[in-house]
């Protein structure tokens, strides 16, 4: 029997906090889920928390101790692991009976899941003998979901000894994946995002878990979230020429997901995922052809087949429709559902204010910000408490934050070491640099604006957990959190079960509200269009040659995607809530506002 596929849709990474023990909460119902590694002091909280749930004696690793954080990220890895373990062979072990996890497990399966057609056969069958037959069956073939992680690229300082030197490889990207490394999870992915890091893929290389094949199979899998084909295959070939195999190429729409926005230059999904599909073997048999040159090279066993190599999309997808169609009609193995489930406590750790503010959020609430300090966009949830706290300080004159984690530290613009740009010594400096200069009064605002709306994430995104399970603050008296969904959290408006939300995906419920929701595809093409008459409009006064050339590749690529859905509109209908008439309307729309644009370049 086929088990590859247990679930077709996985639980990105979301935030710092929401999805942290995601696993102890639905790997034993065979849900995948992500855990973030940027944040090791959360970490070494959610060691505590958790020893204390099981009953079991926490150390706690100083970051005073020699590969401080690589030991936490292992140790929370290996308890993470354990209890799931724990977890599943109770459930394993339970009766068929109402109301039981393992009759949850595969009453949460989809119905086309050979799996869930063995169950449904089991459940009607009267003789007990091959009942009971059905049900051992049953009990063997069913596997945990992976307890995957994510490693963001370019969240990659370097740390050091008290006496200033550079701990060998002890940057934070470095040190997250030697912490997953050693840890005691299989058939697990650690899965790479924000760009291509050679220093981290070079480092891959040193561990054997990521490049021993065991029956065709890795333990531990590479993934690496991309936006278009052409950074899959930069970074697919770089990783093959060192003997290193992409497992999975986890594709996201440049906008419309939640949390840090990678915007591409107009490369709409649809389009995106075509050339997937067309290409998909191209670029398997090439990869394979360089990553078996390495493999003789240095001297291993080349496989006679590549290995699994998987894709898989996530971004706004919102309906049992919108999923089905990815799965059929781009062949892609695996959806990712994020957003909506952070209003499922049961998956996602969420206080209850926050929870509540994103039920009642509208698409206006969702903001394209500028509030990371990384200095990418990031869509935001306007009205959340960190928000609130950092406008109480801006009026109070006291711009900025505490910066205790020191995590997202790039700028030495007035020191030597690097600081953090959302930090009261950034901001105040700068805020006092920019008095100096004898701007305009809408320019000099505007200036300050966009110092001191950057924002802490590095404790913002991490608070949920700690007000959630009452654990010590990172800093006194902070416990105001940021949240970050995609616009897709403007449709979802209650709280829901896991078993509801699953039942949502694989199109047995409908918890989307009564309001017009575009197609996602549809919903993207006008993210895009905003941010072009937003770019626009902020460089017309001041146009130079590269601003230009990048919103005529703008235009240009988002006229492509135009075209391309007005060939496949026939398709889309079919599985969006709406008409062909109106979603031919709106693409008339958006082509008109981007000639617009480029009309005036």
């Amino acid at each position: 029997m086929n088990i590859n596929n247990i679930h077709t849709f996985h639980i990105p990474v979301m935030g710092l906090a929401f999805t942290i023990d995601s696993p102890v909460k639905v790997a034993r119902f065979g849900i995948s889920s992500v855990i973030s590694l940027v944040e090791d002091n959360l970490i070494e909280k959610m060691r505590g928390y958790y020893y204390g749930k099981i009953n079991e004696e926490y150390k706690p690793i100083n970051r005073t101790e020699d590969d401080y954080r690589a030991r936490r990220i292992t140790d929370y890895l290996n308890l993470i692991d354990r209890i799931v373990q724990k977890q599943f062979e109770k459930l394993r072990n339970s009766p068929f009976a109402d109301n039981s996890e393992l009759v949850s497990y595969f009453e949460m399966l989809p119905d086309s899941s050979n799996i869930k057609q063995l169950y449904n056969q089991m459940f009607y069958t009267k003789e007990e003998k091959l009942k009971t037959e059905l049900q051992n069956n049953l009990r063997n073939v069913i596997r945990p979901g992976s307890i995957d992680v994510n490693v963001i690229s370019k969240i990659d300082k370097n740390d050091f000894y008290p006496d200033g030197t550079a701990i060998p490889n002890g940057s934070d990207a470095l040190s997250a994946l030697r912490g997953y490394a050693k840890s005691t999870l299989k058939d697990s992915s650690v899965i790479f995002s924000a760009g291509m890091n050679p220093r981290l893929y070079n480092y891959i290389e040193t561990f054997n878990q990521f490049t021993d094949l065991k029956e065709g199979k890795f333990n531990k899998k590479i993934v690496i979230k991309v936006s278009d084909y052409r950074s899959a295959h930069i970074q697919g070939c770089y990783l093959a020429k060192r003997g290193i195999w992409v497992s999975e190429f986890r594709i996201e729409s440049g906008l419309n997901c939640g949390g840090h926005t990678f915007i591409t230059k107009g490369s709409l999904l649809g389009p995106v995922l075509e050339e997937f599909k067309n290409r998909r073997q191209e670029l398997t048999n090439e990869l394979f052809d360089m990553y078996s040159q390495s493999m003789k090279c240095k001297g291993k066993e080349i496989p006679l087949a590549p290995p699994e190599l998987i894709i898989t999309v996530q971004g706004g997808i919102g309906t049992h429709k919108e999923d089905r169609f990815l799965h059929q009609y781009y062949n892609v193995d695996k959806t990712g559902w994020g957003t909506p489930f952070l209003l499922v406590p049961e998956v996602t750790t969420l206080d209850e204010k926050t929870l509540r503010l994103l039920c009642d959020a509208d698409e206006k609430d969702v903001i394209h910000s500028k509030t990371s300090p990384l200095g990418i966009r990031f869509n935001y949830l306007k009205g959340a408490s960190k928000g609130k706290e950092k406008q109480i300080n801006i009026d109070e004159g006291n711009p900025g934050n505490c910066c205790s984690e020191q995590y997202l530290v790039s700028n030495t613009e007035f020191t030597e070491k690097p600081i953090c740009i959302a930090s009261s010594k950034y901001q105040k400096q700068k805020l006092e640099q920019i008095k100096t200069l004898n701007l305009p009064e809408a320019e000099y605002k505007k200036k300050c604006t966009e110092i001191v709306t950057k924002e802490c994430l590095c404790v913002g995104l991490s608070n949920s957990a700690v007000v959630n399970y009452k654990l010590t603050p990172f800093k006194e008296n902070s416990l105001a959190i940021s949240v970050c969904p995609g616009p897709n959290i403007a449709y979802f408006s209650k709280v829901a079960t896991l078993k509801e939300m699953v039942d949502h995906i694989y199109g047995r419920i409908n918890l989307l509200t009564e309001k017009y929701r575009a197609h996602f595809f549809v919903k993207e093409i006008k993210l895009y269009v905003d941010y072009l008459i937003e770019k626009f409009n902020e460089s017309k006064d001041s146009l130079d040659e590269k601003v230009k050339k990048f919103l005529h590749s703008l235009c240009e690529n988002i006229m492509k995607g135009i075209q391309y859905y007005r060939g496949i509109v026939d398709k889309l209908v079919q599985v969006a809530e709406t008409t062909k008439e109106t979603i031919l309307k709106e693409l008339l729309n958006f082509e008109e506002q981007v000639k617009l644009v480029m009309a005036a370049l």
